[in-house]
């Protein structure tokens, strides 16, 4: 108890207080159950809805205008990364550069002017404005607590007066509390009903004056920038004006690495699948006679050549080997390079055994127009009249439209190959289908 003393804490004072904690919790719970009255004041509940509206809508300000801030000061370390960027790449001798570098100081100076009024005249002052409420939300609560003592004593008080048997010493001491815990509950409450209302009719001219500032401020804020912006515009176009015109050339430094001259013999194709048409063998070993004195026998003669063409085509084929011959000849014996000689020998392309010469004779027989062949790899079931009915595996010979615009995207023409084959008739079997349920075979 002694230590209780020394902090200024009496036993009595917390036996009072519990007092008070059990006499209000059985006050409520009777209000509760309606075996007791409640003290009810309308006004004065429509003002505490009032303030705990104004209150969340405060907050929400709060939050939002710190974001707001937050992003502000993001869009200056942006913009100062970029202004130096700018610096970084213009190179000292182009002009303007000084006018470049006080433009990008200026525009860290503007932003963190900016950034710091916003602070001052709208975040501190929403700061002052919400430091209000806590202490009023902490008086309404009491209030309330004073409310209940109010009830308490009311109940108490009447309680001993309808009594059978009166006790005039305890009807004067429960008068005499009921008294005491009316006026402080008055006193509390007619303070309140003052201050809300005029706490709740103050939020307008706040709201207008923090959004007012803050429009003024950007409004400011943008026209010295937009000022910034427009120097800095004039400054590059004075620098494009004088370098419009001008070549920059790109020096190609020499290097020890650089390769030889590549041979002009044919190279394979990426995928190592041998060249076709026409097809050609390249032979490292010394010259032969016999590649010089027939060379017209390696040119296969077409069947639409004339043979004069043909002829003349040899003798010039056999020029050029012969040229080429000469030439590497020369080249071995001067010992110039240490690669072996080279020789391209040509010899007709064949597919399957057959000289690809006959390619035209196998194009005959195709459809006219005939561009290349696809094969089946789904089976397509025919949704119109003008469309090809397709199994897995069907080979169809693809043929232009005869008016290209009527081709949709992803659809092809064409006409099977079993049917061309059997009919000829190209009116009859041709159709559409779609691109990509059949795969491309040549």
């Amino acid at each position: 108890m002694a230590e209780l003393g020394s902090k200024g804490v009496t036993a009595g004072k917390i036996a009072s207080n519990v007092q008070k904690k059990l006499t209000r919790a059985q006050e409520k719970v009777l209000q509760k159950l309606g075996k007791a009255d409640e003290t009810k004041d309308e006004q004065f509940e429509q003002c505490v809805q009032n303030f705990n509206k104004q209150l969340s809508e405060g907050t929400r300000l709060q939050k939002d205008l710190r974001t707001y801030l937050a992003s502000v000061k993001a869009m200056h370390e942006a913009s100062k990364k970029l202004t130096e960027c700018l610096q970084e790449v213009y190179e000292p001798d182009w002009p303007g550069r000084d006018d470049t570098n006080k433009i990008a100081e200026n525009n860290d100076l503007l932003w963190t002017d900016f950034h710091q009024k916003l602070v001052d005249q709208a975040l501190l002052t929403m700061d002052t404005y919400l430091g209000q409420f806590p202490d009023i939300k902490s008086r309404i609560a009491k209030r309330g607590r004073k409310l209940v003592d109010y009830d308490s004593a009311r109940h108490h008080f009447e309680a001993l007066q309808t009594a059978k048997k009166k006790d005039e010493t305890k009807i004067a001491k429960a008068e005499e509390e009921l008294v005491k815990a009316q006026k402080v509950f008055e006193e509390m409450n007619v303070d309140l009903q003052e201050e809300l209302p005029s706490l709740w009719n103050s939020r307008v001219g706040f709201y207008v004056n923090t959004f007012q500032s803050i429009a003024g401020l950007e409004e400011n804020f943008h026209k010295e920038m937009s000022k910034l912006n427009q120097n800095l515009h004039d400054v590059l176009l004075g620098l494009d004006k004088q370098y419009s015109g001008n070549a920059f050339p790109v020096k190609v430094q020499p290097s020890d690495s650089t390769p030889a001259k590549a041979n002009k013999s044919p190279s394979p194709p990426p995928d190592g699948s041998p060249i076709t048409s026409p097809e050609t063998k390249t032979v490292n070993h010394d010259l032969e006679p016999s590649t010089l004195e027939t060379p017209g026998a390696s040119i296969p003669k077409s069947p639409s050549q004339p043979a004069d063409a043909a002829h003349a085509g040899a003798e010039a084929a056999g020029s050029e080997a012969a040229a080429g011959a000469e030439a590497s000849k020369t080249d071995a014996d001067s010992g110039s390079s240490s690669l072996p000689a080279v020789v391209v020998e040509t010899f007709p392309a064949t597919v399957n055994g057959t000289v690809e010469g006959g390619a035209s004779s196998e194009r005959a027989d195709m459809p006219p127009g005939f561009l290349f062949k696809v094969q089946a790899m789904h089976d397509y079931t025919a949704t119109d009249s003008d469309e090809l009915q397709l199994k897995a595996g069907d080979v169809v010979l693809v043929i232009p439209f005869e008016n290209p615009e009527e081709q949709d995207e992803g659809w092809l023409m064409g006409v099977k190959e079993s049917d061309w084959i059997q009919r000829k008739e190209l009116d009859q079997c041709r159709g559409v289908f779609p691109e990509n349920f059949t795969e491309r075979v040549q």
